[in-house]
């Protein structure tokens, strides 16, 4: 199984492919420096692999190094960051 995350910056969206199939995707809404996370899929194929959890740490951290807060909008992103501790606590909008 190859596993491959894209960024999609003109539909604000990153994507998780296997096996160049999409597999899911996060879609955020940007703006004054911050993206609000608001919604997150897997397709029903592809549910049970962890790939939401794949997704989301990637496009956390691009958010990171872009030098951007998040804010988690989407119930599946909320819950990724608070069982990650203070992973995250740098980066999400208050």
């Amino acid at each position: 199984m190859q596993v491959k995350i894209t960024h999609d910056s003109a539909d604000n969206r990153f994507e998780i492919h296997v096996d160049s199939q999409l597999a899911g995707y996060s879609e955020y809404i940007e703006s004054d420096g911050v993206r609000t996370f608001h919604h997150t899929v897997t397709l029903p194929r592809f549910r049970g692999r962890g790939l939401a959890a794949t997704l989301t740490e990637h496009a956390l951290a691009d958010t990171s190094t872009q030098g951007l807060r998040v804010v988690p909008a989407c119930w599946f992103v909320r819950d990724f960051i608070a069982a990650a501790g203070d992973r995250y606590s740098d980066v999400v909008e208050q």
